[in-house]
């Protein structure tokens, strides 16, 4: 899979999964799905489609619903590495609003992010945006005065705290 730029210099933000992780970009979602050994292509069935993805491994369900947010299911593509690794690659459709970052893979809550994780991609999208806006700059280093503690309804370290009462 070809990573950009940016993110080689400045790293990836996985949500991990029991099948394996997703993670964003700007425009794209990445979706890694570790596969049996010796997986071929035939014994893969995906299907995306604008606000919808299922994906089946030897006809066993992986992901299947409704998608967080819109993508291009026509610049979409998937690719299996070494017959142990699935990688699906979703274009968003909408990365051109100023906070589209997807807080889940699937909108019923699925595969969401914990809150740290989510705090990192926010600043994460936040940088990259600042890069493809700079394109002369390096801002894999970076760090924003941004307030990204503040999250809907309460404040990141709240939220921290009460997972830790837990």
């Amino acid at each position: 899979m070809s990573i950009s730029h940016f993110d080689e210099k400045s790293g990836i933000i996985p949500c991990t999964t029991p099948w394996g992780s997703w993670w964003q970009t700007v425009h794209e979602i990445h979706i890694e799905i570790n596969l049996p050994k010796n997986t071929r292509s035939k014994d893969v069935k995906i299907d995306i489609q604008t606000n919808y993805i299922a994906c089946f491994i030897h006809q066993k369900v992986v992901i299947k619903g409704k998608l967080f947010g819109s993508v291009h299911c026509d610049d979409s593509v998937w690719t299996i590495e070494d017959g142990c690794l699935l990688n699906i690659v979703l274009s968003k459709a909408q990365y051109e609003k100023k906070e589209d970052i997807w807080e889940a893979l699937l909108q019923d809550g699925s595969y969401q992010p914990d809150l740290l994780t989510l705090h990192e991609m926010r600043k994460k999208i936040d940088l990259e945006k600042f890069q493809l806006e700079n394109p002369g700059m390096d801002f894999s280093r970076a760090k924003l005065s941004k307030n990204y503690d503040k999250l809907p309804g309460e404040t990141l370290k709240q939220q921290l705290a009460d997972k830790d009462n837990l």
